[in-house]
């Protein structure tokens, strides 16, 4: 799955604000091993102060390299008023973009360009949101005093989304620095309001507020940026796989006499997240205690008071392009004479695990409209493109996000990996659907629920490395949970699932 879009997030906080010389740079870590670099430029002139930040991020996932470009440029004025954002990533082949322009009125148009397809919009400028320099600013207004506390909104260009962040003043401290240096810094720990669990950032700022050293978790890592020289940072990197590190050894083997029945899980979660696994009708989740979940996949009905589809379920984004012509006449053409919406989604289903001939260890994440093009992916792929040709023909859809089991996988065996699939609200419930895997069974242990958008992807995955699955109980072994009658409908392609 795609870790390093995990990281790129951690990073866009990380990186709020530059500095005030013209240049600067910064090296990227994981666990102290240098996976990239973010140079910084900042240019004031005149009325305009323009930021300028480009993000390279390397990793790879099982041998193979994935090479990641962020850039993001704001413009504001030299009180911190918005004026312009721009911002583009690679998530995959294909260059991803978006900017923003005031205009006379105070809204902002913004054109959106994801998989080779444009729209434009208008954005009402969300009341008290900052870019770079207006973050910068508020942090120096609020001062350094320990123990001060206070909120910022940080608009991020690249999601369109503001994060209310809460920062705490921790102190100053004497940082080791690299280039064999010190700095005395002021230690600031920032932090989501609203976001359940320990997700903080710890930063370093100058007496200009620019940060000079961040550090924050990721996937049992440590994610670390520091202010360094341009050959520090330009230095070679190291290989990170990341994949790896979020494989999560399975307590037994997964046989498919096993994974096509019923299966109770106990699974231990360490740290502070309070609603690591999502309910479903597919999946009952139970808390015992001290970071330990009785998690129940498979057996029948499991969750009758899920919320039926809100729009988003229906709707068109960025990544889910439902409303795009090639789209609907490819579900069209796919579905054929098909009666019903269950036997439209097998033959999606069955369709696209096949279409996607290629899986692509490279790809970052790719829209729907691009995936169709290339034929090229991972389970990711094959969610995004099932849901929005479920979308396109009226069916409620939405893209899981959780672990699935591997019997081998980058050198590791009997693992649970990150994965991606689709769910359709069918007949009054949710029902599973996976391209990649060819069918869904009860080794599918969900994470989180989203709308295919690659930012609700991370999010969920953020319990990954503080995983341990404990034990996996056949449930014809259970005593409490009577086997349900169509218990085979539910698993495995039946009457329900596929």
């Amino acid at each position: 799955m795609r870790r390093r879009l995990a990281a790129v997030a951690v990073l866009l906080c990380l990186t709020a604000t530059s500095a005030l010389a013209d240049q600067r740079w910064m090296t990227v870590l994981l666990d102290g091993r240098k996976v990239g670099s973010l140079q910084i430029d900042r240019d004031q002139a005149g009325d305009k102060v323009t930021t300028t930040q480009v993000l390279n991020f390397r990793l790879t996932r099982v041998h193979t390299p994935i090479l990641l470009e962020t850039r993001i440029k704001t413009v504001e004025s030299p009180l911190g008023a918005p004026l312009a954002f721009y911002a583009s990533t690679n998530m995959s082949s294909q260059q991803n973009l978006v900017e923003g322009q005031v205009r006379d009125d105070g809204a902002f148009q913004v054109a959106n360009t994801v998989g080779g397809q444009s729209k434009v919009n208008l954005l009402i400028w969300p009341t008290g949101a900052s870019l770079a320099e207006g973050q910068r600013l508020s942090m120096l207004a609020h001062g350094f005093k320990p123990g001060t506390t206070y909120q910022i909104r940080n608009f991020d260009a690249v999601k369109q989304q503001v994060a209310n962040i809460q920062v705490v003043v921790i102190g100053d401290e004497i940082v080791d620095m690299p280039d064999n240096r010190q700095e005395t810094l002021h230690h600031l720990r920032q932090s989501l309001v609203g976001a359940s669990g320990d997700r903080s950032v710890d930063v370093w700022i100058d007496n200009e507020a620019y940060i000079r050293r961040g550090i924050s978790p990721l996937l049992g890592f440590r994610l670390e940026m520091a202010a360094c020289s341009e050959a520090c940072a330009k230095a070679p990197d190291q290989d990170v796989d990341l994949l790896r590190a979020a494989m999560i050894q399975s307590p037994r083997p997964m046989v498919m006499g096993l994974r096509a029945a019923p299966v109770r899980y106990t699974v231990t979660v360490r740290g502070n997240f309070p609603e690591p696994f999502v309910e479903t009708d597919e999946q009952h989740v139970s808390s015992i205690g001290d970071g330990v979940y009785i998690i129940d996949v498979g057996f029948g009905h499991m969750a009758s008071d899920e919320a039926a589809p809100s729009p988003e379920d229906t709707a068109p984004n960025a990544w889910v392009q439902s409303d795009s012509p090639k789209i609907r006449a490819f579900a069209q053409q796919i579905t054929g004479d098909a009666n019903s919406d269950l036997q439209r989604m097998r033959r999606l289903r069955s369709y696209l695990s096949d279409y996607i001939s290629r899986k692509g260890l490279d790809v970052g994440y790719a829209s729907a409209l691009e995936t169709m093009d290339s034929r090229n992916g991972d389970c990711t792929e094959h969610a995004v493109l099932l849901t929005a040709l479920a979308r396109s023909l009226g069916i409620p859809t939405r893209v899981v996000t959780g672990i699935v089991y591997a019997e081998r996988m980058g050198g590791a065996t009997r693992v649970f990996i990150p994965h991606a699939w689709t769910q359709a609200f069918i007949n009054g419930r949710w029902i599973s659907f996976d391209s990649a895997q060819r069918r869904f069974d009860s080794t599918h242990i969900a994470l989180g629920i989203g709308n295919g958008d690659p930012w609700r992807f991370f999010a969920a995955m953020s319990t990954l490395g503080h995983i341990t699955i404990n034990r996996a109980i056949a449930g014809s072994n259970l005593m409490d949970l009577p086997m349900p009658s169509g218990m085979t409908a539910n698993i495995g392609g039946g009457k329900g699932s596929d």
